[in-house]
């Protein structure tokens, strides 16, 4: 098993959703920042990361631990994969990167 690199690379706004269906005044999330780096043992989340983040992207998490790919022959490196949460109004996009380095569990 190997470590895992979690950048934040974007985080997102649709406005036009937020007029639409939306109430009150959405801004961008507000845990993260752009550029914003995380490197994890995979079975437990970075201090401070948004649940339901975590939720969303650990299944690529695992797959890049364990040398997988989520995305077999859609990326350039096969060691990095982009995954987003589930928010439909203000999304951040994360690169999670499998690095050289084996975790605690080997």
């Amino acid at each position: 098993m190997k470590k895992v690199k979690i950048t934040v690379l974007k985080k997102t706004l649709f406005k036009d959703l937020i007029n639409e269906y939306a109430t009150g005044d959405i801004k961008p999330c507000e845990i993260f920042t752009e550029g914003q780096e995380f490197i994890i043992d995979p079975f437990k989340p970075p201090e401070g990361f948004c649940t339901w983040a975590w939720n969303d992207i650990y299944k690529t998490v695992i797959a890049q631990t364990v040398e997988g790919t989520m995305y077999s022959g859609w990326m350039k490196d096969e060691k990095t994969s982009i995954a987003c949460c589930s928010d439909g109004f203000r999304p951040v996009i994360f690169k999670i990167e499998r690095l050289d380095e084996p975790t605690l569990y080997g």
